[in-house]
């Protein structure tokens, strides 16, 4: 079974979020998706999210291409999930391209293309408009 992980904070659910974890999916599968949780959001991201945790988690949950869903609590953790759950693919999307490369010396690591029309910041500001 081909492994795959993903982090993100999942904020406002959107249509680049899904296609970003339907294609994670494609490379593998079985997709772990690692969520901020909200102090981490807060603390180490300087994020406020709209929804708490345990939304975005439901939320993640409900997605066909998710297999399972993990707090992700400190950036130190990922070197620790890619080895725990035997990871075979970490994915990020194309805006951390090369910030994941250490983690090359574990397992494959992909950088997707995001749609690059949508984000979460984009809604918010649209929405303040």
């Amino acid at each position: 079974m081909r492994r795959v992980i993903t982090y993100g904070t999942f904020d406002l659910l959107h249509y680049g979020h899904i296609k970003l974890l339907q294609r994670a999916k494609l490379l593998g599968d079985y997709l772990i998706v690692a969520l901020s949780t909200d102090e981490f959001n807060l603390l180490e991201k300087s994020k406020q999210c709209y929804f708490t945790y345990d939304e975005r988690k439901k939320m993640l949950e409900a997605l066909r291409c998710v297999d399972l869903v993990i707090p992700e609590t400190c950036w130190e953790q990922k070197k620790t999930d890619i080895s725990n759950f035997k990871i075979d693919v970490f994915v990020m999307g194309d805006d951390w391209k090369g910030e994941f490369d250490f983690l090359k010396e574990q397992c494959e690591v992909i950088y997707l293309e995001r749609t690059p029309e949508i984000s979460t910041t984009k809604i918010k500001n649209d929405l303040m408009k």
